[in-house]
């Protein structure tokens, strides 16, 4: 099927040296600028940095600097600094190397900074940096306390924080209060999220919303719509955010029904709702139902069949939302390639590449370039996965991990560990657990026992993660591939949780393979326990028991099926 190309919607704004141009308006503002809101600049060397789009247009433009004398001054290195840490296209590491260089950087080049560590998920990066800030005695401002909040990951660190913004003066500011009702009820503490609510004087629309987002993410429907309430009643009136909040609680279909007037948004609101809540029937009644739909409409239905295991259903709506005569969006894109990767639609995933990416029909972002990286490891194709992974000028942590687990999959072992190391090796990111699961998972199918004793150990020791299920199924898989089937079962009966249906399968397994019956009709009985209609746990055993010549035991296990 012929898709509709992509739509440019960036507008060409012509201007002339002596042009007052308001870089930041809706449709011409780049995403690594656009909190600039009320800047505007005449210089046209300055002008050029404000579109850059690439590491090699913003070299060009430094070169222009230090041949005119800008590069001395704060304001031109602040841009240049703004455009590697917070752009899709800059280059973290080189705002690094730039920061460290400038003698005295003021309190927005230390923020961007920050920022840039959050964009990329380097929260450690970005909390140590705050941490130096406070140490330097710099003076910081309201953003930097938020900033430095959102890279507290830990409780203790925000509940430290919270007492020098209360040392310092900051905790009357609505901006610094509102980011300490964000970080508590992110992080469950409603009690104290609640405390800094009441305290703070002047609430706002995003006051009200953070407070009944945390109560929602709990689980607290009751008390999230009593927020809502008592904010309808204090006149402030709610955004688009707020309703989606109120609309994603359970209850809020009662809400929905006694609307006077239903828009467009409140129709998606509530297909997201049924979505997050995995009702895909009733999303779709009433996605069906819809008497007008937009992009955002096609989006949540599309997202809610991809991110519930539906990729049939999502790939197919994709098709019918073309021929509705409607373009796609980056989010679109992620959402179906997360769908191709599921169904390993590979035609469809290397189309979209080609006619999306390689024809410049749309930027390629960080999320995308993820997204195509996770789509083509799941389908098969890991070269061309490593190829968009090399493209992309800006890592974070779910690049390294789709490549790590895309080649331990493939049974690409030390590839994978070498990924590993050399993720490590840039100091620039912390491994969490799906990084491990690929790890172990490479260290699994390689038969690399010394390296994945060793990796198991140091998920706590060195990392502070503690082994979930996933990883100690790893370790038992790789100890019942090598025969070391006394030493897996010892393992399991040390694991701090019940073994699933994945650690009991890899036992059975690997008695099938080392002809260990005794242990296998104990895997047998497990996994019969946790699914009584697994058809492939009595092949397993049965395969067991012949290969042994257990003949009374193969026609037990045949009259059970």
């Amino acid at each position: 099927m012929k898709l509709r190309p992509f739509h440019d919607f960036h507008h060409v704004f012509p201007f002339n040296a002596s042009s007052k141009l308001h870089l930041f308006s809706t449709l011409s503002k780049p995403t690594w600028n656009s909190s600039q809101t009320n800047l505007s600049i005449t210089n046209p060397t300055l002008l050029a940095v404000e579109s850059c789009n690439s590491m090699a247009q913003l070299m060009q433009n430094q070169a222009q600097f230090t041949k005119t004398g800008l590069i001395f001054h704060v304001f031109p290195v602040s841009r240049i600094l703004t455009f590697c840490a917070l752009s899709d296209t800059g280059d973290l590491k080189y705002a690094h190397r730039l920061f460290n260089q400038f003698p005295n950087p003021n309190v927005y080049m230390w923020n961007i900074m920050i920022r840039g560590y959050l964009k990329s998920h380097l929260n450690v990066k970005g909390l140590s940096l705050f941490r130096l800030m406070v140490g330097k005695c710099v003076e910081m401002d309201k953003r930097s306390f938020v900033f430095g909040l959102k890279a507290c990951e830990g409780l203790q660190a925000g509940e430290s924080l919270h007492s020098l913004v209360c040392k310092v003066g900051f905790d009357c500011d609505l901006v610094v209060q509102n980011g300490l009702v964000h970080f508590y009820g992110e992080r469950g503490q409603l009690g104290c999220a609640r405390k800094v609510f009441d305290e703070t004087r002047e609430k706002d629309v995003v006051s009200w919303t953070t407070l009944i987002n945390g109560y929602v993410k709990q689980s607290m429907s009751d008390e999230a719509l009593r927020v809502f309430k008592l904010m309808e009643a204090s006149g402030v009136q709610p955004n688009e955010i707020t309703m989606i909040t109120v609309f994603s609680a359970f209850t809020a279909k009662e809400i929905f029904d006694n609307m006077r007037t239903k828009d467009v948004f409140s129709w998606t609101s509530m297909i997201n709702g049924y979505a997050r809540n995995r009702e895909l029937v009733s999303a779709k009644k009433l996605f069906d139902e819809m008497p007008e739909r937009n992009i955002v409409s096609w989006n949540a239905m599309i997202a809610g069949y991809s991110q519930n295991n539906k990729p049939k259903e999502a790939i197919s709506l994709f098709f019918d939302m073309e021929k509705a005569g409607l373009v796609p969006i980056e989010s679109t894109l992620v959402c179906v390639l997360s769908a191709c990767g599921q169904s390993c639609c590979l035609d469809l995933g290397q189309w979209m590449y080609i006619y999306y990416i390689k024809q410049n029909r749309i930027q390629p972002t960080v999320t995308l370039g993820n997204a195509f990286i996770d789509m083509y490891a799941k389908c098969g194709n890991i070269n061309a996965a490593e190829e968009v992974f090399n493209q992309i000028h800006v890592k974070i942590l779910i690049s390294w991990n789709s490549m790590i687990v895309g080649f331990a999959s493939h049974g690409h072992a030390m590839k994978a560990l070498s990924f590993f190391k050399e993720m490590i090796g840039t100091g620039l990111y912390k491994p969490d657990e799906i990084t491990f699961i690929g790890v172990l998972s490479a260290c699994s199918h390689g038969g690399l026992l010394t390296q994945g004793r060793s990796y198991f150990n140091e998920m706590e020791t060195t990392f502070g993660l503690k082994p979930r299920v996933e990883h100690y199924a790893c370790m038992i898989d790789l100890l019942g591939r090598i025969g070391l089937l006394n030493e897996a079962y010892e393992l399991i009966k040390e694991m701090p949780m019940e073994a699933d249906k994945v650690v009991w399968g890899a036992v059975l397994n690997a008695c099938r393979m080392h002809g260990n019956v005794e242990l296998g009709r104990l895997a047998t009985e497990k996994l019969l326990k946790l699914d009584p209609n697994d058809n492939g746990v009595y092949m397993l055993m049965e395969s067991l028991c012949a290969s042994r010549r257990k003949w009374n035991d193969v026609k037990m296990i045949r009259s059970m099926m």
